[in-house]
């Protein structure tokens, strides 16, 4: 499990993968450049102090901002942890058909996951709306050639959770989690869920499972979290940032 120092130079974690909560990701409305300086605040002091940070990747794909917004709301709740730090992480989209190959790096969101995220972070978020009960195509090709590291072990041991969202209350929210479970099963990987003690689980009327996190966003696929599913995507990342790091010591 890899163990990354952050120094003076060379940070890999940069602002473009700081969450970005601002995007009607909650109720709340939290400012984007509030946030940034709470990071730019929080690298300088670790800087000076030579801080060993324990990375967590949140790995999503998603199409309307749905899915996004609760990768970004993980990504909080792991970096609420000491020691703790989320790298967030797309997949490109897949078509039947290319003509034009997609760019290297997105124009906008998070960037395209690398084998090598696999490697050096650990533990893993992840999350794919549905597509007829299953994960999105997307994220199921990633995972397909991801053989390399089944054969190392590569995840073997680390924690990992799921996430989901779907346009309507019933379309698969439970069995899309469980899809995503599958290869990380295989992979020998320790599942996350969410505890039925915590209030939300009981009291949500949208989205959230003791699977993980899920959101609601109905036909018009509305990305703004509920104030449940924020606080269960919330908590899902904070346990699972505890989990990794007590995994670790």
């Amino acid at each position: 499990m890899a163990w990354h120092r952050i120094s003076g130079y060379g940070l890999r974690r940069t602002r473009r993968d700081l969450p970005d909560l601002a995007c009607n990701a909650t109720r709340g409305g939290i400012n984007q450049r509030f946030l940034n300086s709470i990071f730019r605040y929080n690298q300088r002091f670790l800087v000076k102090r030579g801080v060993v940070m324990q990375e967590i990747l949140v790995l999503y794909y998603s199409r309307n901002g749905a899915t996004r917004a609760l990768a970004q709301v993980i990504a909080h709740g792991i970096e609420s942890v000491p020691g703790a730090a989320a790298r967030v992480r797309t997949v490109p989209g897949v078509v039947t058909e290319t003509t034009v190959a997609a760019p290297a790096v997105p124009d906008e969101g998070a960037p395209y996951v690398s084998h090598d995220d696999l490697h050096e972070c650990v533990g893993l978020a992840l999350g794919s709306p549905t597509r007829f009960g299953n994960m999105a195509a997307a994220m199921k090709y990633f995972w397909d050639g991801t053989s390399g590291e089944w054969m190392k072990g590569t995840l073997a041991g680390k924690p990992a959770a799921v996430f989901t969202s779907t346009a309507s209350l019933h379309g698969g929210q439970e069995t899309t989690l469980l899809s995503m479970m599958l290869p990380l099963l295989h992979h020998g990987m320790v599942l996350v869920g969410i505890p039925y003690t915590e209030a939300a689980l009981t009291a949500t009327r949208t989205g959230g499972t003791p699977y993980g996190a899920s959101h609601f966003a109905g036909q018009e696929a509305q990305p703004v979290i509920s104030e449940d599913e924020r606080q269960l995507a919330f908590v899902l990342g904070k346990r699972l940032a505890s989990v990794a790091l007590k995994l670790c010591a």
